[in-house]
Protein backbone atom coordinates (compact mmCIF):
# COMPACT_ATOMS: atom_id res chain seq x y z
CA UNK A 1 0.00 0.00 0.00
CA UNK A 2 1.34 3.60 -0.81
CA UNK A 3 1.13 6.32 1.69
CA UNK A 4 -1.06 8.09 -0.16
CA UNK A 5 -3.75 5.05 -0.20
CA UNK A 6 -3.09 4.84 3.61
CA UNK A 7 -3.16 8.38 4.32
CA UNK A 8 -6.44 8.31 2.48
CA UNK A 9 -7.93 5.67 4.47
CA UNK A 10 -7.01 6.93 7.58
CA UNK A 11 -8.72 10.26 7.03
CA UNK A 12 -12.09 8.07 5.83
CA UNK A 13 -11.37 6.48 9.71
CA UNK A 14 -11.20 10.16 11.26
CA UNK A 15 -13.96 11.16 9.54
CA UNK A 16 -15.98 8.29 9.84
CA UNK A 17 -15.40 8.36 13.60
CA UNK A 18 -16.80 11.82 13.83
CA UNK A 19 -19.32 11.16 12.28
CA UNK A 20 -20.19 8.10 14.86
CA UNK A 21 -19.32 10.24 17.60
CA UNK A 22 -20.64 13.64 17.30
CA UNK A 23 -23.66 11.85 15.07
CA UNK A 24 -25.63 11.14 18.25
CA UNK A 25 -24.39 14.41 19.94
CA UNK A 26 -25.97 16.28 17.05
CA UNK A 27 -28.93 14.05 17.36
CA UNK A 28 -29.88 14.80 20.89
CA UNK A 29 -29.45 18.44 20.32
CA UNK A 30 -32.17 17.87 17.88
CA UNK A 31 -34.06 16.26 20.20
CA UNK A 32 -34.35 19.27 22.87
CA UNK A 33 -37.22 20.38 21.16
CA UNK A 34 -38.60 16.84 19.27
CA UNK A 35 -38.54 14.49 22.83
CA UNK A 36 -38.04 16.95 25.69
CA UNK A 37 -41.24 17.95 27.50
CA UNK A 38 -39.64 20.77 29.86
CA UNK A 39 -36.49 22.29 30.61
CA UNK A 40 -35.76 20.14 33.52
CA UNK A 41 -36.08 16.78 30.07
CA UNK A 42 -33.47 19.17 27.89
CA UNK A 43 -31.27 19.47 30.58
CA UNK A 44 -30.99 16.06 30.78
CA UNK A 45 -30.81 15.52 27.41
CA UNK A 46 -28.13 17.86 27.50
CA UNK A 47 -26.38 16.17 30.06
CA UNK A 48 -26.13 13.10 28.52
CA UNK A 49 -23.67 14.51 26.17
CA UNK A 50 -21.80 16.84 29.15
CA UNK A 51 -18.67 15.19 29.42
CA UNK A 52 -17.70 13.89 25.74
CA UNK A 53 -19.46 16.55 23.40
CA UNK A 54 -16.57 18.70 22.81
CA UNK A 55 -14.54 15.67 22.64
CA UNK A 56 -16.22 14.28 19.91
CA UNK A 57 -15.18 17.47 17.64
CA UNK A 58 -11.82 16.37 18.11
CA UNK A 59 -12.39 14.25 15.39
CA UNK A 60 -13.48 17.04 13.33
CA UNK A 61 -10.20 19.29 13.86
CA UNK A 62 -8.25 15.84 13.43
CA UNK A 63 -9.55 15.18 10.23
CA UNK A 64 -9.70 18.38 8.80
CA UNK A 65 -5.37 18.70 9.81
CA UNK A 66 -4.90 15.68 8.22
CA UNK A 67 -6.66 16.15 5.38
CA UNK A 68 -4.70 19.59 5.49
CA UNK A 69 -1.59 17.38 5.91
CA UNK A 70 -1.57 14.91 3.86
CA UNK A 71 -3.92 16.07 0.60
CA UNK A 72 -3.07 19.70 0.52
CA UNK A 73 -4.64 20.13 -3.01
CA UNK A 74 -7.63 17.79 -1.97
CA UNK A 75 -8.14 20.32 1.30
CA UNK A 76 -7.53 23.72 -1.02
CA UNK A 77 -9.99 22.98 -3.61
CA UNK A 78 -12.86 21.61 -0.90
CA UNK A 79 -12.97 24.13 2.03
CA UNK A 80 -12.92 27.26 -1.04
CA UNK A 81 -15.63 25.43 -2.91
CA UNK A 82 -17.77 24.14 -0.10
CA UNK A 83 -16.43 27.97 1.85
CA UNK A 84 -20.44 29.20 2.16
CA UNK A 85 -21.68 25.42 3.97
CA UNK A 86 -17.86 25.20 6.15
CA UNK A 87 -18.57 28.79 7.29
CA UNK A 88 -22.01 27.92 8.74
CA UNK A 89 -21.64 24.78 9.97
CA UNK A 90 -18.31 26.71 11.63
CA UNK A 91 -20.35 29.41 13.52
CA UNK A 92 -22.90 26.38 14.57
CA UNK A 93 -20.53 24.45 16.50
CA UNK A 94 -19.27 27.99 18.12
CA UNK A 95 -22.09 28.78 18.71
CA UNK A 96 -23.59 25.76 20.13
CA UNK A 97 -20.27 25.21 22.40
CA UNK A 98 -21.61 28.14 23.72
CA UNK A 99 -24.77 27.54 23.88
CA UNK A 100 -24.14 24.14 26.27
CA UNK A 101 -21.83 26.13 28.83
CA UNK A 102 -23.96 29.46 29.01
CA UNK A 103 -27.52 28.32 29.63
CA UNK A 104 -26.78 27.39 32.81
CA UNK A 105 -25.24 30.26 34.13
CA UNK A 106 -28.55 32.39 34.40
CA UNK A 107 -31.64 31.11 35.39
CA UNK A 108 -34.03 33.60 33.90
CA UNK A 109 -36.46 32.28 31.29
CA UNK A 110 -35.82 33.90 28.28
CA UNK A 111 -31.81 33.72 28.56
CA UNK A 112 -32.43 29.63 28.67
CA UNK A 113 -35.34 29.84 26.46
CA UNK A 114 -32.53 31.37 23.75
CA UNK A 115 -29.93 29.30 24.64
CA UNK A 116 -32.00 25.92 23.92
CA UNK A 117 -33.00 27.40 20.65
CA UNK A 118 -29.32 27.58 19.61
CA UNK A 119 -28.43 24.07 21.00
CA UNK A 120 -31.73 22.90 18.64
CA UNK A 121 -30.89 24.82 15.20
CA UNK A 122 -26.82 24.54 15.75
CA UNK A 123 -27.44 20.97 15.93
CA UNK A 124 -30.07 20.25 12.87
CA UNK A 125 -28.08 22.63 10.33
CA UNK A 126 -24.84 20.65 10.44
CA UNK A 127 -26.53 17.33 10.70
CA UNK A 128 -27.93 18.00 7.26
CA UNK A 129 -25.25 20.11 5.92
CA UNK A 130 -22.45 17.66 6.57
CA UNK A 131 -24.79 14.92 4.07
CA UNK A 132 -25.03 17.55 1.75
CA UNK A 133 -21.52 18.09 1.74
CA UNK A 134 -20.21 14.38 1.69
CA UNK A 135 -22.71 14.08 -1.26
CA UNK A 136 -21.20 16.24 -3.38
CA UNK A 137 -17.98 14.88 -2.92
CA UNK A 138 -18.80 11.81 -3.69
CA UNK A 139 -21.11 12.91 -6.59
CA UNK A 140 -18.61 15.38 -8.06
CA UNK A 141 -18.30 19.00 -8.57
CA UNK A 142 -17.32 21.49 -11.11
CA UNK A 143 -13.82 21.74 -11.01
CA UNK A 144 -11.11 23.39 -13.71
CA UNK A 145 -8.11 22.16 -15.04
CA UNK A 146 -6.36 24.56 -11.86
CA UNK A 147 -7.96 22.03 -9.60
CA UNK A 148 -10.66 25.04 -8.67
CA UNK A 149 -13.90 25.19 -8.12
CA UNK A 150 -15.74 26.49 -10.87
CA UNK A 151 -19.47 25.97 -9.95
CA UNK A 152 -21.69 28.20 -7.73
CA UNK A 153 -23.43 27.60 -4.40
CA UNK A 154 -27.16 26.58 -6.02
CA UNK A 155 -24.53 23.64 -7.99
CA UNK A 156 -24.07 22.19 -4.10
CA UNK A 157 -27.25 21.62 -3.13
CA UNK A 158 -28.93 19.63 -6.20
CA UNK A 159 -31.58 16.66 -5.30
CA UNK A 160 -29.00 14.48 -4.76
CA UNK A 161 -27.24 16.62 -2.03
CA UNK A 162 -30.13 17.60 -0.44
CA UNK A 163 -30.98 13.98 -0.13
CA UNK A 164 -27.51 13.26 1.42
CA UNK A 165 -28.50 15.97 3.74
CA UNK A 166 -32.05 14.54 4.92
CA UNK A 167 -30.40 11.69 5.56
CA UNK A 168 -27.67 12.33 7.66
CA UNK A 169 -30.37 14.37 9.66
CA UNK A 170 -32.90 11.97 10.41
CA UNK A 171 -30.16 8.96 10.80
CA UNK A 172 -28.08 10.94 13.36
CA UNK A 173 -31.44 11.82 15.21
CA UNK A 174 -32.61 8.35 15.42
CA UNK A 175 -28.41 7.75 16.57
CA UNK A 176 -29.53 10.40 19.30
CA UNK A 177 -32.82 9.17 20.08
CA UNK A 178 -30.90 5.21 20.80
CA UNK A 179 -28.12 6.82 22.77
CA UNK A 180 -30.81 9.12 24.80
CA UNK A 181 -32.48 5.53 25.70
CA UNK A 182 -29.65 4.13 26.31
CA UNK A 183 -28.84 6.93 28.88
CA UNK A 184 -31.50 7.98 30.97
CA UNK A 185 -34.16 6.60 33.12
CA UNK A 186 -37.74 6.87 33.37
CA UNK A 187 -40.31 8.00 30.90
CA UNK A 188 -37.78 9.94 28.48
CA UNK A 189 -35.92 6.87 28.08
CA UNK A 190 -39.43 5.13 27.08
CA UNK A 191 -40.18 7.80 24.84
CA UNK A 192 -36.85 8.33 23.27
CA UNK A 193 -37.30 4.23 22.35
CA UNK A 194 -40.42 5.29 20.81
CA UNK A 195 -39.12 8.43 19.17
CA UNK A 196 -36.28 5.93 17.75
CA UNK A 197 -38.28 3.78 16.19
CA UNK A 198 -40.27 6.08 14.01
CA UNK A 199 -36.72 7.55 12.89
CA UNK A 200 -35.03 4.42 12.09
CA UNK A 201 -37.84 3.25 9.67
CA UNK A 202 -37.53 6.93 8.21
CA UNK A 203 -33.91 6.54 8.10
CA UNK A 204 -34.09 3.16 6.63
CA UNK A 205 -36.13 4.53 3.74
CA UNK A 206 -33.81 7.68 3.04
CA UNK A 207 -30.38 5.46 2.96
CA UNK A 208 -32.13 2.55 0.68
CA UNK A 209 -32.89 5.67 -1.38
CA UNK A 210 -29.24 7.76 -1.06
CA UNK A 211 -27.15 4.83 -0.21
CA UNK A 212 -28.45 2.47 -3.80
CA UNK A 213 -28.59 6.10 -5.89
CA UNK A 214 -24.67 6.50 -4.68
CA UNK A 215 -23.73 2.86 -5.34
CA UNK A 216 -25.58 2.92 -9.42
CA UNK A 217 -23.83 6.41 -9.83
CA UNK A 218 -20.50 6.20 -7.92
CA UNK A 219 -20.53 2.89 -6.44
CA UNK A 220 -17.93 -0.42 -6.85
CA UNK A 221 -17.44 -3.66 -5.90
CA UNK A 222 -16.07 -2.13 -2.43
CA UNK A 223 -18.93 -0.02 -1.98
CA UNK A 224 -21.56 -2.68 -1.78
CA UNK A 225 -20.86 -4.64 0.73
CA UNK A 226 -20.68 -1.00 2.49
CA UNK A 227 -24.54 -0.83 1.53
CA UNK A 228 -25.33 -4.01 2.68
CA UNK A 229 -23.87 -3.50 5.85
CA UNK A 230 -25.40 -0.20 6.82
CA UNK A 231 -29.06 -1.14 5.80
CA UNK A 232 -28.61 -4.36 7.54
CA UNK A 233 -27.28 -2.72 10.88
CA UNK A 234 -30.53 -0.14 10.92
CA UNK A 235 -32.54 -2.88 10.72
CA UNK A 236 -31.01 -4.81 13.79
CA UNK A 237 -31.00 -1.41 15.42
CA UNK A 238 -34.45 -1.12 15.60
CA UNK A 239 -34.65 -4.72 16.20
CA UNK A 240 -32.98 -4.39 19.49
CA UNK A 241 -34.28 -1.18 20.42
CA UNK A 242 -37.86 -2.73 19.92
CA UNK A 243 -36.52 -5.37 23.00
CA UNK A 244 -35.38 -3.00 24.79
CA UNK A 245 -31.58 -3.59 24.19
CA UNK A 246 -30.25 -0.04 24.05
CA UNK A 247 -26.66 -1.13 24.09
CA UNK A 248 -26.64 -3.01 21.52
CA UNK A 249 -29.35 -0.82 19.69
CA UNK A 250 -26.77 1.88 19.91
CA UNK A 251 -24.01 -0.17 18.62
CA UNK A 252 -26.02 -1.22 15.47
CA UNK A 253 -27.32 2.44 14.55
CA UNK A 254 -23.41 3.74 15.08
CA UNK A 255 -22.09 0.67 12.87
CA UNK A 256 -25.37 2.01 9.96
CA UNK A 257 -23.90 5.63 10.89
CA UNK A 258 -19.98 4.08 9.70
CA UNK A 259 -21.04 1.98 6.82
CA UNK A 260 -22.98 4.38 4.93
CA UNK A 261 -19.59 7.01 5.36
CA UNK A 262 -17.55 3.84 4.30
CA UNK A 263 -19.53 3.52 1.01
CA UNK A 264 -18.85 7.33 0.28
CA UNK A 265 -15.20 6.50 0.97
CA UNK A 266 -15.14 3.40 -0.82
CA UNK A 267 -16.83 4.91 -3.86
CA UNK A 268 -15.26 7.69 -4.17
CA UNK A 269 -11.68 6.27 -3.95
CA UNK A 270 -9.19 6.83 -5.86
CA UNK A 271 -10.66 10.33 -6.60
CA UNK A 272 -10.81 12.50 -3.54
CA UNK A 273 -12.69 14.47 -5.14
CA UNK A 274 -14.03 13.96 -9.03
CA UNK A 275 -14.86 16.68 -11.76
CA UNK A 276 -18.49 16.84 -12.81
CA UNK A 277 -17.22 19.14 -15.42
CA UNK A 278 -14.58 16.77 -16.98
CA UNK A 279 -13.55 13.45 -15.36
CA UNK A 280 -9.78 14.12 -16.23
CA UNK A 281 -9.35 17.33 -13.82
CA UNK A 282 -10.78 15.25 -10.89
CA UNK A 283 -8.24 15.22 -7.86
CA UNK A 284 -7.07 11.57 -7.47
CA UNK A 285 -5.40 10.54 -4.30
CA UNK A 286 -2.22 10.14 -5.46
CA UNK A 287 -2.41 13.70 -7.34
CA UNK A 288 -3.43 15.81 -4.75
CA UNK A 289 -1.09 14.06 -2.44
CA UNK A 290 1.67 15.60 -0.19
CA UNK A 291 5.55 14.08 -1.12
CA UNK A 292 6.34 11.26 0.54
CA UNK A 293 8.68 12.33 2.79
CA UNK A 294 5.90 14.59 4.25
CA UNK A 295 3.63 11.34 4.42
CA UNK A 296 6.48 9.20 5.65
CA UNK A 297 6.73 11.28 9.03
CA UNK A 298 3.17 11.99 9.39
CA UNK A 299 3.01 8.04 9.41
CA UNK A 300 5.42 7.50 12.29
CA UNK A 301 3.65 10.16 14.74
CA UNK A 302 -0.06 9.04 13.29
CA UNK A 303 0.66 5.47 14.09
CA UNK A 304 1.35 4.94 17.69
CA UNK A 305 -0.80 8.06 18.68
CA UNK A 306 -4.12 7.47 16.78
CA UNK A 307 -4.67 3.96 19.28
CA UNK A 308 -3.77 6.10 21.76
CA UNK A 309 -6.20 9.17 21.75
CA UNK A 310 -8.87 6.52 20.28
CA UNK A 311 -8.36 4.05 24.04
CA UNK A 312 -8.13 7.92 26.24
CA UNK A 313 -11.51 8.60 24.73
CA UNK A 314 -13.34 4.60 24.60
CA UNK A 315 -12.22 5.32 28.82
CA UNK A 316 -13.87 8.65 29.51
CA UNK A 317 -17.32 7.18 27.75
CA UNK A 318 -16.71 3.99 30.24
CA UNK A 319 -16.24 6.81 33.25
CA UNK A 320 -19.40 8.70 32.43
CA UNK A 321 -21.31 5.44 31.73
CA UNK A 322 -24.10 5.90 34.10
CA UNK A 323 -27.55 6.82 33.13
CA UNK A 324 -29.40 9.74 34.20
CA UNK A 325 -33.18 10.95 34.66
CA UNK A 326 -34.97 13.95 36.35
CA UNK A 327 -34.51 12.59 39.45
CA UNK A 328 -30.99 13.86 39.03
CA UNK A 329 -31.82 17.57 38.25
CA UNK A 330 -31.51 19.37 41.10
CA UNK A 331 -34.47 21.94 41.41
CA UNK A 332 -34.18 25.50 40.21
CA UNK A 333 -33.23 27.68 43.28
CA UNK A 334 -35.33 29.77 44.69
CA UNK A 335 -35.32 33.79 44.34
Amino acid sequence: MHLHDFWFLLIAVLWTGYFFLEGFDFGIGVLTKLLARDRTERRVLINTIGPVWDGNEVWLITAAGATFAAFPDWYATLFSGFYLPFLAILVCLIVRGVAFEYRHKRSGERWQRNWEHAIFWCSLLPAFLWGVVFADIVRGVPIGPDKNFTGTLADLFGPYALLGGLLTLVLFTFHGAVFAALKTVGDIRDRARSRATVLGMTSGVLAVAFLGWTQVASGNGRSLPALIVSVAALAAALVMNHYGREGWAFACSGVAVAAAFALVFLALFPDVMPSSSNPAWSLTAAGAASSPYTLKIMTWVAVPMTPLIIGYQAWTYWVFRKRIGTQHIPAPAAH
